[in-house]
């Protein structure tokens, strides 16, 4: 058994490596607003995400106001990035088509780490039937590209926001799963994991109070990454009609309308694609500034490459 005086130093020790993850965590911070493409992308998706919001305010039309006589205009001084077959404003229609695109984005990763990450870490603690149970569903759901799987819970839940977040954060929950069960097997027999046992931490505790904590980092990269696959997924699935529904717009269903009609307008495609590329871009570059920042393996590497230019 374990006297007082061992499990206060014990709760001291577990104290102090609170307090070294705030202080690494700040120390991220600052290294991440000296990576200039971390804050290029960390701009851009904040203008997007206020393009979202104020979409009302920002929208010169009403994105469903038809005007037949305007249809297939080019950029004009009066629609500036010209029109559709009903004479609606594509400026207009790109402007509201943020809001799917970040909406379905956002749910579709909180589901996929709300499932995905709970159930990794308890198959990488408990083992046994429970891992080989898991392994065995994640290597079936690997088998699918995220766009085949999402389309096939799509069509059998029907189309909609909220039935294509679900469908996409779905097809992500294999990678959240593997993600965050690999290092927990890792951890499950360190000294602070015993420690806390002996304190008499429950599972419960132990998973959510130092597992997680522990592999929060590579959810938080994968998390930034998934988003823009679950934009481009969102986008995609709509540009098969199986996404959002016209006549709400969005990226996927204008860029199909726009090669539908390349003969008749090529802005129609061209300015959709391109807000998708830049939105897509903006989130990747932020993801691979955090997975330079938080990975040990790279900052390793840096730490050698300077030593050698010594």
């Amino acid at each position: 058994m374990m006297d007082k005086k061992q499990a206060v130093e014990i709760r001291g020790a577990l104290d102090k490596l609170t307090i070294q993850r705030f202080k690494s965590l700040r120390r991220n911070l600052r290294i991440l607003k000296q990576d200039k493409n971390a804050m290029i992308g960390f701009l851009v998706i904040v203008v997007i995400v206020l393009v979202a919001i104020f979409a009302p305010w920002l929208a010169p039309y009403d994105y469903s106001e038809q005007h037949i006589s305007s249809s297939f205009r080019g950029p004009t001084s009066t629609y500036w990035l010209g029109t559709d077959e009903f004479g609606r404003d594509l400026l207009s229609r790109i402007i509201w088509g943020t809001r799917p695109a970040l909406i379905v984005g956002v749910l579709s990763i909180i589901v996929a780490i709300g499932i995905g990450v709970p159930i990794g870490i308890l198959a990488g603690y408990k083992l046994g039937w429970i891992d080989r149970t898991v392994t065995w569903a994640v290597d079936i759901m690997l088998s699918f590209s995220p766009l085949l799987f999402g389309l096939m819970i799509i069509i059998a839940l029907g189309p909609g926001t909220s039935n294509l977040a679900f469908a996409i954060g779905l097809a992500n929950v294999a990678q959240f799963i593997r993600l965050s069960r690999g290092p927990t097997m890792a951890l499950r027999d360190n000294d602070f994991i015993r420690a806390a046992r002996a304190l008499g931490a429950s599972d419960l505790r132990i998973l959510f109070s130092h597992m997680l904590p522990n592999v929060i980092g590579p959810i938080i990269i994968m998390g930034t990454l998934s988003m823009a696959g679950a934009i481009r997924t969102e986008a995609s699935l709509s540009f098969l009609g199986y996404g959002i529904q016209p006549p709400l717009p969005s990226w996927g269903n204008l860029i199909r309308q726009g090669v539908e009609q390349i003969l008749q307008s090529r802005w129609m495609a061209l300015f959709s694609g391109l807000a998708l590329t830049v939105t897509v871009l903006a989130f990747n570059m932020v993801g691979d500034s955090l997975r330079d920042m938080l990975d040990p393996r790279e900052l390793l590497t840096k730490a050698r490459g300077k030593l050698d230019a010594f």
